[in-house]
């Protein structure tokens, strides 16, 4: 008996000996790790701050991009200043300034939960990815270890992108008080909600399309150059400087991409309320009407006005999110 006493105590210690190496999970290569640095709390008021600073300095500049893709016609010097500031084209240049911010309330309540659900929400989707072992190893075994980490960080872009659509809303209000203020007709937020409905999420589908490989490229663009032009592991210790670059080539591949289908979203969304425009109908007349370059009507304006308003935001957020999760 005192054998049999010493041998299950031996197993028995044996066992729990191995339980701790069993239950801690799998070691994964630097820079996979599963937690990041940063809670969630420095992820939301890191997006957040950034998406208050673009929001103050970009809406003049976000307003005339959505007026340069609503304009049909031809854009030229002589009728620049009426597609821009529209019914103030002959007022002074303070009232020509004001203008250009229309809809500010609900650009502040649709900026600011966008930034705070694509730059916040992002790393959470690329920990969740991180986290599964399944969908890590399908990564790094299909696409390698190195390249397989930038792929699921544009992953992740792009399945915030596409959960981006439930805030479709707001950004359809945004644009209709931006290029088509008639449409409101002294109506209130409230009474607009229940009145339209669903009418505020017309062209959600193109709006994933565009989404979806928009942030990919957004995302994806960053992390490729923050590993391969500036060699930098860990992407939550770069400088401002390097986000600044990193940032850069992700957002010109993001809005390069995402083009065409932003056109056609833009022209679905600014219609009257009890117009309804499908996007196939939208696609066909720009077509045939106005060729296929129309597609990338106004890119290169967009890349240079567009462009820095999501440079510098994504920018902040890269920097704030690391400095805030600091002391939160």
């Amino acid at each position: 008996m005192p054998n049999t006493v010493r041998y299950r105590r031996g197993w028995t210690a044996d066992l729990f000996s191995t339980l701790p190496n069993f239950c801690t999970p799998p070691k994964m290569a630097p820079g996979m790790a599963v937690k990041g640095s940063e809670s969630g709390t420095a992820r939301v008021i890191g997006s957040g701050l950034s998406g208050v600073a673009e929001l103050v300095i970009f809406h003049p500049v976000d307003t005339i991009a959505k007026r340069l893709m609503s304009n049909k016609s031809a854009f030229t010097l002589a009728n620049a200043n009426a597609i821009i500031f529209r019914d103030h084209a002959n007022a002074s240049v303070g009232r020509k300034f004001l203008s250009l911010f229309p809809g500010l309330g609900y650009a502040a309540g649709y900026k600011v939960s966008q930034r705070i659900y694509k730059f916040g929400g992002q790393p959470y989707f690329n920990d969740l990815i991180r986290g599964t072992p399944a969908l890590r190893d399908a990564f790094v075994n299909t696409f390698g270890e190195r390249n397989g980490k930038n792929m699921m960080h544009a992953t992740a872009g792009s399945l915030t992108g596409i959960g981006e659509v439930v805030l479709l809303p707001l950004d359809a209000l945004k644009i209709k008080r931006q290029v088509n203020p008639e449409a409101f007709k002294g109506r209130g937020v409230l009474q607009i909600f229940l009145q339209e409905g669903s009418t505020l999420y017309r062209g959600w589908g193109w709006t994933v399309a565009r989404n979806a490989p928009g942030s990919f490229a957004l995302f994806g663009g960053s992390a490729f150059t923050k590993d391969y032009v500036l060699g930098i592991k860990d992407y939550s210790k770069a400088t401002w400087w390097q986000n600044f670059i990193a940032s850069t080539a992700g957002a010109v591949a993001s809005i390069t991409v995402a083009a065409p289908l932003d056109t056609i979203k833009t022209r679905i969304q600014n219609a009257n309320f009890e117009t309804k425009v499908h996007g196939a109908v939208v696609f066909r007349d720009l077509i045939k009407n106005e060729g296929p370059t129309a597609l990338f009507k106004g890119l290169t304006p967009k890349i240079m006005v567009v462009g820095p308003k999501l440079i510098f935001s994504f920018t902040l957020a890269q920097t704030l999110i690391p400095l805030v999760g600091k002391y939160v």
